[in-house]
Parts: structure tokens; C-alpha cells; sequence
């Protein structure tokens, strides 16, 4: 794909001097480089930038503008990213940056995600800081989120080496278009992949995300395979991905590419950004959707953005106990010791220990 980067005054100076060189790309004829960070493998001309807008090509050298560069800092609960099975109840150090590689019309976080290089939202933090302010801050985790963590790769990859290092745990808050060669680069360091399925429909994806299905699917079940926590959200918009045909094919996918004991999130929408034509999601869709997924097989279905509903807390998907109450993002262990249900003993798998 190519991507030319019209408005050169908008992605900084006209050399490379004091960018930080990229991984994952390769030198093509003319000043030409072709980025492999994301599935768009954008063509870049010298002077320009990938569809991400913080890739840049200067010289014929591709630069990641925004190495050790943040917008957004926060020590969040772990439940607001949202992941229910990887370390539940703990504080996650959390990050973002500028750029996103999609276009979602229904964007919550547009004004970093499609903000450009020069809009003054950035300041330095180096991924020494970073992991100190972490531990510092009692989190148990640094999770780089708010915009797309994939076109921020070599900062993640150096931090999170640093990160686990100190037996932080490390997380990816993501939209999922990243090459199976990025992917495995970040193997090494990277323990959970909260990953956005957001239609199981590529038209869904092509005129709503400008982006395709499939390599999402592709790079969520490599994860998977490559030993890394995986959890779903998929937010149920009224009229584009919400009928129940829909929620099936994305329900059986998870159960034959993931198992059933992957947590699937179905979030209810709000009206956002460009997407203000269509009213919140009915509860009762949502509540339709998660008795399919129980009843389809799958054990951890979650019901988000509908606060104090049950459905947010993890029942014992044997006998039915009450595991974990959540209310808003506090969390309560109520009846669940040593990974087994209080009540019948079964085993209920989620991540305690970010140092295994």
C-alpha cells in the first residue's frame, strides 16, 4: 500500500537527525522503504509517512517518530483495559502516543489516536523512566494503550524487555493489525493481547476501520499460539455488527482458534466521534449475545460499558458460584483460592503471577 505523506510540514524535520531509527522495514530503489510493523506494509516515499502518520521515511531511511515520545500516562486499574483474567484486581501503568494505522468512524479516543506529530500532545519518557515510574506507582504491569500500541513497536519492545526484567507484566490494548514478523519480534517480551475483534464482516472493517478481517484474525490466533493471554472486545454497534448470525461466527471462531476458555467482552456502544447516527445498544442485545456464547460453549463471556450489570463479574462456569464481583473497575475476590472455584473445585484459568 502506498502511502506518500502529502503535508511534509506535519511530520517533523526534514532529516533523520535525532529520530530513532525503525525495525521491520526494508530499503527499496528511489529512497523508497516498505514498512512491516502493520499489514498495511505501507510503500513510503522519502519525505513521507506511513497511513499511521509517526513512521516516516527520511533519506530512505524509515524513522519511528514517536520512540520514548507519550501523550497520554495513567495508573489505571487492569479491569479498564479491559482484562478480566490477567491479573484481576491489580494497577496497570498505562501509555499512550499519537497515530492509529485504522480509521474508526466510532474512534473514543480520536483526539491522540488521528492527532499528527506537531500537535504538541507529545513529551519524552524513556523506557528506563517509564518502567520506574511503574514500579514506583505499585502497578503490577505497563500496558501501552489509548492509541494503537502496533506503530509504537520499537518503544514497547525496549520497554517491556526492561519491564519484564523487573517482573512487571506487559500488555498490548489493541486493534491486532500487526505482521506475523512484528508479532514474533514482540513475543519474547509480550504477555497479554487485549485485542479489539470489531466486526466478523471485512466490509465492516473496510468501510468503517479502512483496514481487512483476516489479518486481525491471523495475528490474535498467533498470539495465542505464541503463549500470550488473550482477550476479546468487540463493541456491539446497533445496525453494522449486532445481529445474532454475526455474533455466532465470531463466538465459533474464538471457541476453534482460541478455546473456550478465552474471555470474549461484548461492550455496549455509545455514540462518538463520527458515528453519532445510531443510539446506544440495547442491554437486552447484549444480554441475547451472551446467553448464545455460554450456550455455544464458550466459559468467560463478559458484558462491558453497562455498569453494575452481573454479567461483569466471573461466575463459576460449572456450578454457577460467584468469583469475582466487579462494580465500575473495582474488583472483589469472593469466592476463588488457588485458581479453583470455592464451591465446586473447578479449575478456573487466569494470569496471577506477571512473572510466569
Amino acid at each position: 500500500m502506498k502511502a506518500e505523506g502529502k503535508e511534509k510540514e506535519r511530520i517533523g524535520p526534514a532529516t533523520g537527525e535525532g529520530l530513532h531509527e525503525a525495525r521491520q522495514y526494508a530499503k527499496e530503489e528511489d529512497r523508497f522503504v516498505r514498512c512491516s510493523v502493520c499489514s498495511h506494509r505501507c510503500r513510503i516515499k522519502d519525505g513521507g509517512h506511513g497511513i499511521c502518520g509517526v513512521r516516516i521515511n527520511r533519506g530512505g531511511t524509515l524513522y519511528a517518530a514517536t520512540y520514548a515520545k507519550i501523550s497520554s500516562e495513567a495508573v489505571d486499574p487492569i479491569e479498564k483495559k479491559p482484562l478480566f483474567h490477567f491479573l484481576p484486581g491489580s494497577l496497570s501503568y498505562s501509555l499512550g502516543s499519537v497515530g492509529c494505522n485504522f480509521r474508526c468512524e466510532h474512534c473514543q479516543n480520536w483526539h491522540i489516536s488521528q492527532a499528527t506529530l506537531d500537535d504538541g500532545l507529545l513529551h519524552p519518557l524513556s523506557p528506563e523512566e517509564g518502567v520506574a515510574r511503574a514500579l514506583a506507582s505499585g502497578s503490577r504491569s505497563i500496558s501501552w494503550t489509548y492509541n494503537e500500541p502496533v506503530i509504537w513497536h520499537e518503544y514497547p519492545l525496549d520497554m517491556g524487555a526492561l519491564a519484564r526484567e523487573r517482573g512487571l507484566g506487559t500488555i498490548y490494548v489493541t486493534n491486532g493489525y500487526i505482521t506475523e514478523e512484528a508479532l514474533r519480534e514482540l513475543a519474547p517480551m509480550l504477555q497479554a493481547w487485549r485485542v479489539d475483534l470489531k466486526a466478523f464482516n471485512d466490509e465492516f472493517y473496510r468501510k468503517t476501520c479502512r483496514a481487512h478481517l483476516e489479518p486481525v484474525l491471523s495475528a490474535t490466533e498467533l498470539a495465542h499460539k505464541l503463549g500470550m493471554h488473550v482477550e476479546t472486545v468487540t463493541l456491539v454497534i446497533p445496525g453494522l455488527n449486532d445481529s445474532m448470525e454475526e455474533m455466532e461466527g465470531l463466538i465459533r471462531w474464538v471457541l476453534d482458534h482460541l478455546g473456550p476458555d478465552t474471555p470474549m467482552h461484548f461492550s455496549r456502544f455509545h455514540p462518538d466521534y463520527r458515528m453519532r447516527d445510531r443510539g446506544a445498544t440495547a442491554v437486552a442485545t447484549l444480554e441475547r449475545i451472551y446467553a448464545r456464547a455460554r450456550e455455544m460453549g464458550l466459559r468467560f463471556p463478559y458484558l462491558g460499558n453497562v455498569f453494575g450489570h452481573r454479567f461483569e463479574h466471573t461466575w463459576c462456569p460449572k456450578c454457577g458460584a460467584l468469583l469475582i464481583e466487579r462494580t465500575g473497575f473495582s474488583t472483589r475476590f469472593v469466592d476463588l483460592a488457588d485458581h479453583r472455584c470455592g464451591k465446586c473445585g473447578e479449575a478456573i484459568p487466569y494470569v496471577s503471577d506477571p512473572g510466569r
